[in-house]
């Protein structure tokens, strides 16, 4: 299971910092990705983390005031992001993959399908 946390309402150029709580599976194996879904759009990529924590991706919308982290003695991971604006507005997803490895490319990384669990989203409304 996973469970996406922490969003809510913020204003334009606020931080938020998402949590990812896991369970069930051997997390510190397993590459977490965020994805978001904003009204009327389809889910897009934001940021994803490896297994190992070497390596990280981001959408170029949220490159530079986004840094994704896990904790593998929580069995969590993390978003954080800053300079938040309305376009960041969306239901935030977590998920996790256990093929996804140091080697997959970034464009991997983006691919929905290649995730194997998926929580259940938290809403983020960015606005003045």
């Amino acid at each position: 299971q996973l469970q996406a946390s922490g969003g809510g309402f913020m204003y334009p150029g606020g931080s938020l910092r998402l949590s990812c709580a896991t369970s069930g599976f051997p997390f510190s194996s397993y590459a977490i990705g965020w994805f978001r879904q904003a009204p009327g759009k389809g889910r897009a990529f934001v940021a994803a983390i490896s297994w190992s924590g070497s390596k990280t991706f981001f959408a170029d919308s949220v490159k530079g005031r986004t840094t994704v982290s896990r904790d593998d003695g929580r069995s969590t991971a993390y978003l954080q992001m800053n300079g938040l604006r309305s376009e960041d507005s969306a239901v935030y997803y977590c998920a996790a993959s256990s093929d996804l490895t140091a080697i997959s490319t970034g464009y991997q990384y983006t691919r929905s399908e290649l995730y194997d669990y998926w929580g259940q989203g938290t809403l983020v409304t960015v606005s003045s």
